[in-house]
């Protein structure tokens, strides 16, 4: 034998099923659902209700612009101009690079100072592992800051010293020069059973200063360029203009995703206050009257 169930009861809890709102027979002498929402109680309650859902909106928009950002791995964002800024508008001598400098473009007049041509192993070029052949440049600005220069890539280091000693050797005019800015890197302890233990490994200013041969007062910047012009002995370093990675903060995306039902659930609930008070009205009217709720 079979028991069927009430089309009015709900299956899972048993009790009486509301009806359908298009299904509510009214008694003309009662309001409309839509008739209440006019009323400027709730029309005042929905001014309010939309004003919280735009905060809401707006502060799921925020959340999601956060959301992606540029890769902070990366450590560096990508050039802000295409055309070389003036190395002093970048940075001061003595203080860091800062972040928004990192790999810009860069131009500087002055010239090399003769004699401090410096080879840097352990430069990629490529996938090629090779030497940089490095300069002293003396900037023509206020008090000459000193900026180290990193001019070529050779290949061996046989090539790379030839062509530091022709640099040393004459004496390079006057001019301007163009590069990309990079951060210095830290010094590494000399490996005493290198070939050459004194051979620099590093790009680091700090290393240089002690190698170059001049005065110690000289301010210097606190970061080296690659330059764009490279000496005829050497291969130019490759030094492109850096890509900006981008990062996905999933836990953003669900906060706004949560702002964005919470401005929905604002609505909703004014929606649900105004037929709970219009239902109640209509109940309080009928039962006036002597009638059943309408909506049992």
């Amino acid at each position: 034998m079979t028991s069927s169930t009430p089309q009015n009861i709900d299956d899972r809890s048993g009790r009486p099923k509301k009806p359908k709102l298009r299904d509510i027979e009214l008694n003309p002498a009662d309001p409309t659902l839509g008739s209440v929402m006019k009323r400027p109680r709730w029309i005042g309650m929905l001014v309010l209700a939309l004003a919280v859902a735009a905060a809401f909106a707006w502060l799921g928009q925020w959340q999601l612009a956060r959301a992606v950002a540029a890769d902070p791995t990366l450590g560096a964002p990508t050039e802000i101009v295409r055309t070389p800024a003036e190395l002093g508008d970048l940075m001061v001598p003595g203080a860091p690079l800062p972040d928004i400098a990192v790999a810009q473009k860069v131009r500087v007049s002055g010239h090399f100072d003769p004699g401090n041509a410096v080879v840097v192993g352990n430069r990629l070029h490529g996938d090629d592992l090779g030497y940089w052949v490095t300069g002293r440049f003396i900037t023509d600005e206020p008090d000459h800051p000193v900026i180290a220069v990193a001019r070529g890539w050779a290949p061996d280091l046989a090539t790379a010293r030839a062509a530091a000693e022709s640099l040393n050797s004459f004496p390079e005019p006057p001019g301007e020069l163009e590069g990309r800015l990079i951060p210095s890197q830290g010094p590494s302890t000399p490996d005493m059973k290198a070939e050459d233990p004194f051979l620099l490994v590093d790009m680091s200013v700090a290393q240089l200063i002690n190698v170059w041969e001049t005065d110690a007062d000289s301010p210097v910047y606190l970061a080296y360029m690659v330059s764009f012009d490279t000496p005829s002995m050497l291969e130019p370093i490759d030094a492109p203009r850096p890509e900006s990675g981008i990062e996905i903060n999933w836990l953003n995306i669900f906060y706004a995703i949560e702002w964005a039902v919470f401005a929905g659930f604002a609505v909703f609930l004014w929606y649900r206050l105004a037929r709970d008070a219009w239902e109640k009205e209509v109940d309080t009217n009928a039962a006036s009257r002597g009638e059943p709720s309408p909506f049992e």
